[in-house]
């Protein structure tokens, strides 16, 4: 009796134990597997700011890329724009030469009566058609600049205007009408494509 009495004593403290190691390995668990959530959970954030970083790269590789084809568009649209200007300068100095060259070129034959003229005056002895003469050329003269856009600007008897004329004088008048009026032009004005090539010098009623 005695012996079966210290069995049951012996067991209850090993079932006690048993228990306690349980409670110990479930603790144990518990705490391994709460370790390797939080592993996990690191390994999670760490993968998406590696994947956020890839990302990151590729998309700063891109704009790179971007920015170095822009830049070179750029750049090769300077040179054709700097091309151009320069061609344009050229055609526009090119332009303006061939026209000078025409005009000079179209005043020669003038020049060639001017000089026959002369000739012709100092053998003749009269004066009426040396002025016929004279004013043959002058005719031709003025219908060749009327050809390349340049005409008188008409001045006496006009009312002054500073856009086309430049008082030059002002004379006293007794009519109020003649005031503000150019009264005479001692240099003729004249305009070239309707733009002012030189102002008339005028004299006005005051």
């Amino acid at each position: 009796m005695s012996h079966k009495h210290n069995n049951q004593q012996n067991k209850a403290p090993r079932q006690e134990e048993t228990a306690a190691e349980g409670v110990v390995l479930d603790d144990v668990q518990q705490a391994s597997d709460e370790q390797n959530s939080v592993e996990e959970e690191e390994n999670e954030i760490i993968d998406k700011q590696l994947s956020d970083i890839d990302a990151l790269n590729k998309q700063l590789q891109e704009s790179e890329e971007k920015l170095a084809k822009e830049k070179k568009e750029y750049l090769f649209l300077m040179a054709e724009f700097d091309n151009f200007r320069k061609r344009t300068v050229k055609e526009k100095s090119d332009i303006i030469k061939n026209a000078a060259e025409s005009v000079l070129k179209g005043l020669l034959p003038i020049v060639d009566d001017f000089e026959r003229g002369l000739e012709a005056s100092a053998k003749s002895d009269d004066p009426a058609s040396v002025r016929q003469g004279m004013e043959l050329i002058y005719q031709k003269l003025v219908k060749f600049l009327a050809s390349n856009g340049v005409k008188p600007i008409e001045s006496t008897g006009k009312p002054f205007d500073a856009e086309l004329h430049e008082a030059i004088a002002m004379v006293p008048v007794t009519d109020e009408s003649q005031k503000g009026i150019v009264i005479d032009t001692p240099t003729k004005g004249y305009t070239i494509n309707d733009k002012v090539l030189r102002h008339a010098k005028v004299a006005v009623g005051q």
